[in-house]
């Protein structure tokens, strides 16, 4: 049984150190959490790798000038991807594979999930910020639109679970 993954870690303690690292982000940085800035200004620094003219000249990404990879929710980005790689690893809960219902082919689970990425991606920049800053910062601040948010959140999750939970209990 050397190989056998490590249970999950209780949700109340990661609750309450993600609570830790909210409140350490508020205290040091003034700011709090999210994570599509980071990744649209990785964006903006691959871009401007490619077409650094029309990058700088862009509306969307041009603001951030030269060094858009010069932000805190950049680090907190790879710090995110990188430590959730070594959480998996130390808890040997990694592998490659492909999660989807009896009923689902992989080219509709992957076109799915590719779609749906790329349609919440854009969204979350449209509305100037993701899912997670809306609800960590924007709840811990107790902002009315934030906890209404996080209420129409679940009860949209909940009312689409109805429509696809055959693709998932077949």
């Amino acid at each position: 049984m050397e190989n056998s993954p490590k249970p999950y870690m209780n949700p109340y303690l990661a609750g309450v150190f993600l609570g830790s690292v909210l409140l350490a982000s508020f205290l040091v940085l003034g700011a709090g959490l999210g994570a599509s800035s980071g990744l649209a200004r990785i964006a903006a620094a691959l871009e401007l790798s490619i077409a650094k003219t029309h990058t700088l000249s862009s509306e969307y990404f041009g603001k951030w000038g030269e060094t858009p990879l010069n932000y805190y929710l950049v680090f907190m980005f790879v710090g995110t991807v990188l430590g959730g790689l070594f959480s998996a690893l130390a808890a040997k809960r990694i592998s490659f594979q492909l999660e989807k219902g009896k009923a689902a082919s992989r080219l509709l689970r992957i076109s799915f999930a590719l779609i749906g990425g790329i349609i919440i991606g854009y969204a979350s920049r449209l509305a100037q910020g993701c899912t997670s800053g809306q609800a960590l910062t924007g709840g811990a601040l107790l902002l009315t639109g934030s906890l209404v948010f996080l209420i129409c959140l679940f009860a949209g999750g909940y009312l689409a679970a109805y429509f696809v939970r055959r693709q998932w209990n077949d």
